[in-house]
């Protein structure tokens, strides 16, 4: 069993303040880690924020001194902000499921869910989270990261989709520590009315169906 939680997705759309919902992550985490609640998954979009990985280099940080969030999860730098489907998935991972597994199946749930609507993305080798091939003048680029943290046999952090353009934000870093690539969005690969909330409900069942270890 699979719960879901649209934390600030709702018929009101809200930001959720990163350090509030990263509070809030690990009373999550507690309560699966120890068998009182099923796993978890929690949908949100930030307040602009750069948050860097354990493997976060000086020289990945913004260019304008802006402030970043050091946490535990695996990674480099990264943006949060509006128009990006952030997902926590807060799951056990049993025996013989390891983190790379537990990646994958995100990253699968994602591709997914691009293709359902049209736009045909996958993995690139030696590199986490989804990516779009390159094209005519345009590199390989990210349109969804990944950085996670186990502990206790339980995953917390997640993943990263850009719904909406993000372009400035993400010039200001080099994201995720690769300087040879681009970031993309849904919007930008494929123009329309898109909202961060419809979304995260189309990704859902995609979650439900790969996390089986959830």
């Amino acid at each position: 069993m699979l719960t879901f939680e649209y934390r600030g997705l709702g018929v009101v759309p809200s930001l959720s303040d990163y350090q509030e919902t990263w509070d809030y992550q690990r009373e999550v985490h507690a309560a699966v880690a120890s068998g009182e609640r099923p796993g978890h998954v929690i949908f949100v979009e930030h307040p602009p924020v750069y948050t860097a990985g354990r493997r976060t280099k000086p020289s990945d940080h913004p260019q304008d001194g802006a402030p970043v969030v050091a946490v535990d999860r695996g990674g480099e730098i990264t943006y949060h902000g509006p128009g990006q489907l952030v997902g926590y998935p807060i799951v056990h991972l049993p025996d013989g499921v390891g983190v790379v597994d537990h990646v994958r199946a995100m990253e699968a749930a994602v591709i997914d869910l691009l293709a359902g609507y049209g736009i045909a993305s996958g993995r690139v080798a030696g590199r986490t989270g989804v990516w779009l091939a390159a094209e005519g003048a345009r590199p390989e680029r990210k349109i969804c990261a990944i950085g996670v943290r186990v502990t206790r046999r339980t995953a917390l952090h997640g993943f990263a989709l850009n719904v909406l353009s993000s372009a400035e934000r993400f010039g200001n870093i080099v994201p995720c520590g690769i300087s040879d690539a681009g970031v993309t969005s849904i919007v930008e690969e494929l123009p329309g009315d898109w909202t961060v909330a419809q979304v995260a409900h189309d990704l859902e069942p995609h979650l439900r169906r790969h996390l089986k270890h959830a």
